[in-house]
């Protein structure tokens, strides 16, 4: 095994922290002759791109991870599911390129499994939702024929929904630790701390990640499409295509909600992220303007220099 960092090159070269090589990155490298170390040169395209605004006031793309093909958005049923939590994470995954599927875990837990499953199902949409117990050993046979040879899945969901355990039976062996969660709520402590990439024996990878109660959104424009499908589809039969459906007349999505047709939660959780991606959109721009600015002062200042042997 090879230690890897990247080129002065490649550094210099490289504007933004997101261009830096990423979990699940493939990279072309130099090793060093004689040494268990080598040097980072290229990465090269990636097909898929897990990404959230960073933490914090900044606006910078923070990359999670990359090339993953799957993202198990998992809950546990030991509480109350928060599907709030849900969307955002559905329209986090569809946005990244990759395709999502809800893990519903501690099915053994849950008193009456048939109605979070159904109200999961509903807001899921294209998403395929799994229930599954690691105790009773219910459903694991389902996710572990989702691993295919060559296939990556990145695990993303709150501590203490069963992640680390569910790792552990994917694998067959305690690669994660796991520690009890609360009893009061069912929140447990964070027991991943970092990304890691975990290589299953049938040829699959894992991209397990840090417990993540709440995400910002990095962009997440055709996640909204995808994750929120069923309003999309009411909003081409609005009478005005920059309906906003708030208070417009001959608005499709707002009649729906009145028949009963679209819950009042879903479509405020769908306000709610279109406004926190627009506002994302216009703070990157921003940003991009000021960079390019920057840019253009530092290059007319040093066009303006006198070298000594000039």
């Amino acid at each position: 095994m090879l230690t890897a960092e990247v080129s002065g090159k490649f550094r210099h070269a490289t504007k933004v922290a997101s261009d830096f090589p990423a979990v699940g990155d493939w990279v072309a490298i130099e090793p060093v002759a004689g040494e268990t170390r080598s040097i980072i040169q290229a990465i090269l395209p990636r097909k898929s791109r897990f990404s959230r605004n960073a933490a914090g006031q900044v606006t910078e793309e923070q990359l999670m991870a990359a090339n993953i093909d799957e993202v198990f958005v998992i809950e546990s049923l030991a509480a109350q599911i928060n599907l709030r939590r849900i969307e955002r994470f559905l329209t986090l995954a569809w946005d990244s390129g990759a395709t999502p599927t809800v893990i519903l875990t501690k099915t053994d837990l849950c008193p009456d499994k048939t109605d979070a499953l159904r109200a999961v199902r509903k807001i899921a949409k294209e998403a395929d939702v799994l229930a599954i117990s690691c105790l009773e050993g219910q459903g694991i046979a389902a996710v572990k024929k989702r691993m295919d040879k060559g296939w990556t899945v990145a695990f993303l969901g709150p501590s203490g929904v069963g992640k680390s355990t569910l790792v552990n039976h994917l694998v067959g062996d305690e690669v994660q630790p796991v520690l009890p969660v609360r009893e009061s709520d069912q929140k447990g402590r964070h027991t991943t701390t970092s990304r890691e990439m975990i290589f299953l024996s049938g040829g699959g990878v894992l991209i397990d990640t840090p417990g993540l109660r709440e995400l910002q959104l990095w962009e997440g424009e055709d996640g909204l499409e995808t994750a929120f499908a069923d309003i999309e589809a009411l909003a081409v039969r609005c009478r005005f295509s920059d309906c906003r459906h708030e208070k417009e007349p001959g608005c499709a999505v707002q009649h729906a909600l009145q028949t009963g047709q679209l819950a009042l939660s879903r479509l405020a959780s769908f306000h709610k992220l279109r406004q926190e991606a627009s506002q994302f959109g216009a703070r990157r721009a921003v940003r991009v303007r000021s960079e390019e600015r920057r840019r253009s002062k530092l290059g007319r200042s040093l066009r303006g220099l006198k070298f000594k042997d000039e």
